[in-house]
């Protein structure tokens, strides 16, 4: 299997309004989706940039920036597919698959390191 590329970004930052601003405004990302106020979707047509708010006890010195690492899939039955190799691989599942309000599906595992990653189908960009 192969995945469609490494394409997708997600970070928690602390001044969440600035970096709306510096994303969309200065390197001229457009906004693909904001599921709520604390949750912005970026994307310059063929990516997806992630920003999540920070809770208020965020320390950078004890919690990462990066939130996740994503994988874009270009088919909707392959989150499926690469959850059950990498399941049946012993690689920690972190969320099994599950379909998102925007029409995407995805799941979330583990690096051997515990980074997050998630493999990712987004209609509009796969």
């Amino acid at each position: 299997m192969k995945t469609a590329g490494l394409r997708h970004v997600a970070l928690c930052v602390q001044q969440f309004e600035k970096c709306e601003f510096f994303y969309t405004k200065l390197i001229n990302m457009s906004i693909d989706w904001r599921p709520d106020a604390d949750n912005l979707y970026l994307t310059s047509g063929n990516d997806n940039l992630a920003l999540h708010r920070a809770p208020l006890d965020f320390n950078p010195s004890m919690h990462q920036r990066l939130d996740h690492i994503g994988f874009f899939l270009n088919k909707r039955h392959e989150v499926d597919e690469w959850h059950t190799f990498l399941s049946s691989n012993d690689v920690l599942i972190k969320a099994t698959p599950r379909d998102h309000r925007d029409g995407t599906r995805s799941f979330y595992c583990a690096d051997p390191d515990g980074n997050v990653i998630q493999m990712i189908y987004i209609p509009s960009i796969s």
